[in-house]
């Protein structure tokens, strides 16, 4: 069975064009695929020739240490949820007063620990939101 054929013909890239570069040159747009999310330099090529805009990529180095201890906190966060949810289930299967008190105080308690953590996790947003807003 054959391939069918493509509704929009103008749009197949039927003419092959073979090019010489300079080791210069294939860099330069070696350096322009990498930084990209083009996947080939032919498409950098085609890009370049349709004048269409190539977005490059840029990873900051310096929010690798912000991002871990984030996402350390987050998880810190997220286990003290679920410690929070097993409380407030504990809470409304007890049966006595006090047994409801004893986790209405150990969930409190439990909330508590959790503000530190969420004051880093702001004091953390607050310093990338100046560097952010600074550029």
């Amino acid at each position: 069975m054959s391939r069918k054929k493509a509704t929009d013909q103008d749009s197949i890239l039927s003419h092959p064009i073979i090019v010489r570069l300079t080791e210069n040159q294939f860099k330069k747009l070696e350096k322009i695929r990498k930084e990209s999310d083009i996947k080939t330099i032919g498409e950098v090529v085609r890009k370049i020739l349709n004048n269409r805009p190539i977005k490059l990529l840029h990873k900051d180095i310096t929010m690798n240490q912000p991002m871990e201890e984030m996402a350390l906190i987050r998880k810190e966060i997220k286990s003290i949820g679920v410690n929070i949810n097993q409380q407030t289930h504990r809470f409304h299967i007890s049966q006595s007063n006090t047994e409801k008190s004893f986790h209405a105080i150990k969930t409190s308690e439990t909330y508590k620990s959790m503000e530190p953590k969420i004051d880093r996790l702001l004091s953390i947003i607050s310093k990338l939101a100046q560097k952010w807003l600074q550029e």
